[in-house]
């Protein structure tokens, strides 16, 4: 088993889109009229899959994302991602220097949900692993 993507309400779609596709994100397609609403699919360009799915519904906006603590998005040059989300409008928190090649930063999209940026040390696998917690 292996999770596929997340689902998040979005109040804006274009606003949401612009910010995702700021981020990195690239649209790969869409779903217009479900009992949720309108679905937009979202793919990392380093991603095999969608991982990401916007629900747009303008008749039911987001009105609470304390469901959502945070979404952690991998760079591999936080530094530069940084940099070019400033150069489209989007800031972020300072970025964070944990040691040894490790960074991470905050973000927040239109809604409101929290998203953290997190750049592995070198030869780091992708992704967590239980050696990140011993």
């Amino acid at each position: 088993m292996r999770m596929l993507h997340l689902g998040l309400r979005v109040t804006d779609l274009g606003r949401s889109l612009a910010f995702y596709t700021a981020l990195g994100y690239a649209e790969r397609g869409r779903v217009p009229e479900t009992p949720f609403g309108s679905l937009t699919m979202l793919q990392l360009p380093d991603d095999p899959f969608v991982s990401l799915e916007l629900v747009h519904d303008p008749d039911r906006p987001v009105t609470d994302t304390g469901a959502v603590n945070h979404l952690v998005v991998q760079t591999n040059d936080l530094a530069a991602l940084v940099a070019g989300l400033a150069d489209r409008g989007v800031t972020a928190e300072p970025p964070y220097d944990h040691g040894e090649g490790m960074w991470t930063t905050w973000l927040t999209d239109p809604d409101g949900y929290r998203i953290e940026l997190v750049q592995w040390p070198p030869g780091h696998p992708a992704g967590m692993t239980a050696a990140d917690f011993s």
